[in-house]
């Protein structure tokens, strides 16, 4: 006997879900196993990397890798696919009706239904993911010196992380339904044409209005590290307008530096757990263990160049158009399959009851998962290839040495580990590895050398 159209969509979804989160647990065992195989410092780093430090990288790793497996089997696996098999959406949605009632709003209105929708789900996830980042903040990170942050500190984090994250759907998902619905046979191209405007919005006002209000941003002072990144970037015509020092300490000990701004106004933010010392002048408010990290001027400057190196290639730029492209490609499936009454089927609706924020939910998420792995992947290595040309962009300006010693401090300061699976690095990480880059800095040594023997 046939199954109906929407079990055969329901059984395929949790059957991709099931294939992609063993994969994904496959991988991250290889990698536990070379956690748990991997016990000398590699040859390249003996000069710099103790095994004492060596060790503690090890073990970081592999808490944070069980955990990972943890969270794979509870959350992607357990929890997600008994929602879908339940209709667990579906029981959302009329509790999104229920409160719309109970506030007295229209429930027959899609948009109101569907603002309140997110909101619920919002909710559920806050509570369903709390136990899992309290273990991993309050627990893992605390047990290998990382978490910085106390309780209260934590609890109001997430408050305002969710009625930020309120504040931007409410518009954002009425204006995406109201386009669905209003759009005409075409609707996709002005869901896209929004889309791509409001990111570009969102780029642009998130650092300067919305990150404020979870981490204290000040200038950078004046001073020989000011001097030399002015000097750099104006070398460079870099449009730099302002200089930030973000005070990152306050949640964690992991170092980073971005530049953010569209067009002629860049903005450069420095993790203060960046700057030797936090940039203090006097290391005696430090506590002991924080004293000595971070980068001398010159590794900072380094870390920079690599930074501009991005936006000397247009790695910004590209990744924006691939990334309209990409939501252009999801917006015309999406007006094909939105109507197609066994996706709603299969997650609990009842015949005839099609919900476009559900419908956006369903496509995105299930339908179109196999092909957004592939894209997955195909970005991750991308970004490495936009890292080594940020590397050889850094190096050409004569911080390769500078580049390569920052690189070195910033793993052994952040615990990074310096061993990888091949597998697992193709399919996790953005970024090189730490020896990649460095192997890969020294034949840009090698072939600068030999450039200089032929002129």
């Amino acid at each position: 006997m046939d199954l109906p159209a929407a079990d055969v969509v329901l059984y395929s979804v949790l059957g991709v879900i099931l294939l992609e989160n063993i994969f994904d647990i496959y991988i991250t065992y290889r990698q536990i196993q070379v956690y748990k195989t991997a016990l000398k410092v590699p040859k390249e780093l003996k000069d710099c990397m103790s095994d004492e430090t060596f060790q503690k990288a090890r073990l970081y790793g592999l808490d944070r890798a069980n955990f990972g497996v943890f969270c794979a089997i509870i959350k992607d696996v357990i929890l997600m696919c008994i929602e879908l098999y339940t209709g667990f959406i579906a029981v959302q949605w009329d509790w999104a009706i229920d409160l719309a009632k109970l506030v007295h709003l229209n429930s027959e209105n899609e948009i109101i239904v569907s603002c309140l929708f997110a909101f619920v789900t919002s909710v559920i996830g806050t509570f369903k993911d709390l136990p899992f980042k309290i273990y991993s903040t309050f627990v893992l990170e605390e047990k290998h010196g990382f978490n910085k942050q106390t309780g209260g500190f934590f609890a109001w984090d997430q408050v305002k992380g969710f009625l930020v994250t309120q504040v931007l759907m409410v518009p954002i998902i009425s204006a995406t339904v109201w386009i669905v619905k209003n759009g005409g046979d075409q609707f996709f191209i002005w869901l896209w044409l929004f889309t791509g405007i409001t990111s570009l919005v969102l780029l642009t006002i998130y650092p300067i209005f919305i990150a404020p209000l979870f981490d204290k941003y000040t200038p950078l002072e004046d001073g020989p590290l000011r001097k030399s990144i002015e000097d750099l970037a104006a070398t460079l015509k870099f449009p730099l307008t302002k200089l930030y020092v973000v005070e990152g300490s306050k949640r964690s000990s992991h170092s980073n530096a971005y530049f953010y701004g569209l067009w002629n106004s860049k903005r450069i933010v420095l993790f203060d757990t960046l700057l030797l010392n936090k940039g203090k002048p006097d290391d005696s408010e430090l506590k002991e263990e924080d004293k000595g990290k971070g980068c001398t001027n010159e590794e900072v400057l380094a870390v920079l160049g690599h930074e501009l190196g991005h936006w000397k290639c247009g790695h910004v730029t590209k990744n924006i158009i691939i990334a309209q492209v990409h939501l252009l490609l999801l917006f015309v499936v999406f007006g094909y399959c939105f109507s197609y009454g066994p996706f709603y089927e299969a997650v609990g609706f009842k015949s005839g009851t099609r919900p476009i924020v559900v419908g956006l939910l369903v496509v995105f998420t299930y339908v179109m998962a196999p092909y957004n792995a592939i894209v997955n992947f195909a970005m991750t290595t991308l970004s490495r290839y936009y890292e080594y040309q940020a590397d050889e962009f850094a190096h050409g300006l004569g911080f390769s040495k500078q580049l390569g010693q920052s690189l070195i401090k910033l793993n052994l300061d952040n615990l990074g580990f310096p061993v990888y699976d091949w597998l697992y690095s193709a399919c996790n990480h953005s970024h090189p590895t730490l020896l990649q880059r460095l192997d890969r800095l020294k034949q840009l040594d090698v072939e600068g050398k030999e450039t200089k023997k032929e002129k």
